[in-house]
């Protein structure tokens, strides 16, 4: 779900087990790296794909993510309605430096925004990136393989 407020864009991040309960194809995977750990990540690029998100998931297993691709450089924001996870985001800038890293609640509508312009949104389970010390300026790996949003 999402919800355009102004430049505000809201994606509604929320799906059953770890794989995907599309409707049609499965979002593309790829793997991203942040100090030594490793994340394979489903890749949401398209509107569509943005929209869906994690929804509707009972579980992701540890080293497993969503990674966000937005068209623009902007001060997206993301919520929780519909979602039954909870999970921490790190919005990343072009170059895949995180900008700041905000944890969110299941099933809340309240509104988690970048602290600056972000490209993309990497969510992982909630407190990955606090429990291995991730913080405000590391980079993500890989960024430059994704897609370009659409």
């Amino acid at each position: 779900m999402r919800r355009e407020v102004g430049r505000v864009l809201r994606v509604g991040c929320v799906l059953a087990a770890w794989m995907p309960a599309m409707v049609g194809a499965q979002m593309p995977t790829t793997e991203l790296g942040l100090g030594m750990f490793r994340i394979e990540t489903e890749v949401a690029f398209t509107d569509q794909d943005r929209q869906l998100g994690l929804m509707n998931r009972k579980s992701m297993p540890l080293q497993h993510g969503m990674v966000f691709v937005f068209t623009q450089d902007a001060r997206h924001c993301m919520w929780m309605k519909n979602t039954l996870l909870p999970l921490s985001v790190a919005f990343l800038d072009d170059k895949g430096r995180i900008l700041n890293i905000e944890d969110m609640l299941p099933q809340t509508e309240d509104s988690h925004c970048a602290a600056g312009p972000a490209r993309y949104a990497l969510e992982m389970n909630q407190g990955w990136f606090r429990e291995r010390g991730f913080k405000v300026g590391d980079a993500v790996r890989g960024i430059e393989r994704l897609p370009a949003g659409r």
